[in-house]
């Protein structure tokens, strides 16, 4: 995953408005407030993103009533993020669209009938939204959820598309206990290094599936350095009796596939009588193929997850709740993932 660091453009601010100065912000009093001019990254067709994606500077915008001006600090470049300026993903916006999906920012400003944020307080978009690939958002305060400042920036920028995503499967499909096994591919996935932390968390192992590439031992090292149990190469699956691999392990009541065809039918192989199968990518871009016997003799199921059909729901506390339980783990050191940092819209 890489992570935009966003660096300000100039404050000057357009138009007339009454103001009251905070030590650390502006809070407006009427609605001719605006906000700084900003940089984006923007795209008016679909297509590869090195190609339709350019920064554009834009004027600011008014900040209303119940608006909330934002200054980015960091957002990160997801694979959904390319998916929808490629025009694959199922939910798009309308074009033209400013990328990105999720970040952290500082609160520069507040409408006057703004209750619960103030200048100078920390939020993320919750649920997402589009747009995040920009220097200065204004949007109403129900779209913004304060966090802590004591939390990591590259932590608060990614912590809802993809560890929040890998609570909710742990947590929703089926009743895992202390010593209970789950088995995944698409492991070194951010997505998959949160499951095995989280797992491990509960005292639940973790058996991973990788891809054969040049490193992949090096990639087994650091999967065993965050808590997994057994970690193969989809080459070293490729035996008649796959579960006579495992030693101790129980067999696993939950499996994930982030990557279709082949490896997804790995995944099925390992669990157990009654089983589930959680699909949330297909990577691959290859079907998933499941034989008769599993449905019958094995009784298996088959299900899928998507974060953003969850977050437009009433479950939006209830996912706020669990992205300040994710973040107090990032702080404490118990939830760790690596973020490849690139220059910032303000450097374009």
């Amino acid at each position: 995953m890489a992570l935009i660091m966003m660096r300000s453009v100039a404050t000057t601010r357009r138009g007339f408005f009454k103001l009251k100065r905070s030590s650390s912000g502006i809070r407006a009093f009427s609605s001719l407030l605006t906000s700084p001019p900003s940089k984006a990254v923007v795209y008016e067709r679909h297509g590869p993103a090195d190609a339709v994606t350019r920064v554009i500077e834009m004027e600011g915008v008014e900040v209303k009533e119940k608006d909330v001006c934002v200054k980015m600090m960091a957002a990160p470049i997801n694979p959904s993020d390319i998916n929808r300026i490629e025009g694959v993903y199922p939910v798009r916006p309308p074009l033209p669209a400013i990328g990105g999906y999720e970040g952290v920012g500082e609160v520069l400003s507040v409408g006057s009938a703004v209750k619960h944020l103030s200048p100078g307080d920390w939020v993320i978009p919750s649920p997402p939204s589009s747009g995040t690939w920009q220097t200065y958002i204004v949007k109403e305060e129900s779209v913004w959820h304060k966090i802590s400042k004591d939390s990591p920036i590259e932590y608060a920028a990614t912590i809802t598309v993809n560890p929040l995503t890998a609570l909710r499967m742990l947590q929703d499909f089926v009743t895992l206990n202390s010593g209970d096994c789950i088995v995944q591919n698409g492991a070194t996935s951010i997505v998959g290094q949160c499951i095995i932390q989280l797992a491990r968390h509960r005292g639940i192992h973790s058996i991973n599936i990788i891809r054969d590439r040049v490193g992949s031992d090096e990639a087994k090292e650091m999967l065993k350095r965050l808590g997994a149990d057994e970690v193969f190469t989809e080459s070293q699956l490729e035996v008649k009796n796959i579960k006579g691999l495992l030693t101790n392990l129980p067999e696993p009541a939950l499996g994930f596939n982030c990557v279709g065809g082949n490896s997804a039918s790995l995944v099925l192989k390992f669990l157990r009588h009654g089983g589930t199968m959680v699909t949330y990518g297909g990577m691959s871009k290859k079907p998933i193929t499941v034989s008769t016997s599993s449905f019958i003799f094995k009784d298996l199921s088959l299900r899928g997850f998507w974060l953003q059909k969850l977050m437009n729901s009433d479950k939006v506390n209830e996912c706020r709740n669990l992205i300040d339980h994710l973040l107090c783990l990032a702080r404490e050191g118990k939830l760790k993932y690596e973020c490849v940092f690139v220059n910032g819209v303000g450097r374009f």
